[in-house]
C-alpha cells in the first residue's frame, strides 16, 4: 500500500466521514473539534497509529489505516470542514419553508 492517497481516495473518505457525522447530526460540533485540531492533524494521524489495536475493532484495520493517512495532510480536513459546512447549509435551505403569509 503507498503512504499517499490518491484523490479518488481522499474525497471517497471525506465524504464517507461527512455522511456519518450528518447522520448522527453531529455536523457543529465535528466542525468546532476539526478547527480546534487542525494544526494537530499529523500527531492525530500518528495517533491513530498508536491507538490501532483500540480502533481496529470499531473502524477495521483498513478504516484506520485510511484515515490515519488522510489526517496527515492539514488540506485533507480543510476539506473535511468544508464538507460539513455545505451540507450543514444545504440541510438548512431544505428545511426552511418560504413564508406564504
Amino acid at each position: 500500500m503507498s503512504t499517499e492517497l490518491s484523490d479518488e481516495e481522499t474525497e471517497a473518505l471525506i465524504e464517507r466521514a461527512a455522511k456519518q457525522i450528518e447522520r448522527r447530526g453531529m455536523e457543529v460540533p465535528a466542525v468546532l473539534m476539526l478547527e480546534m485540531h487542525k494544526p494537530l492533524s499529523y500527531v492525530a494521524s500518528q495517533a491513530a497509529i498508536v491507538f490501532a489495536p483500540f480502533l481496529v475493532p470499531v473502524l477495521g484495520y483498513n478504516g484506520v489505516h485510511d484515515y490515519s493517512r488522510l489526517l496527515t495532510r492539514r488540506e485533507n480536513v480543510e476539506k473535511l470542514i468544508c464538507r460539513l459546512e455545505a451540507g450543514a447549509q444545504t440541510a438548512k435551505a431544505a428545511t426552511e419553508a418560504p413564508c406564504n403569509t
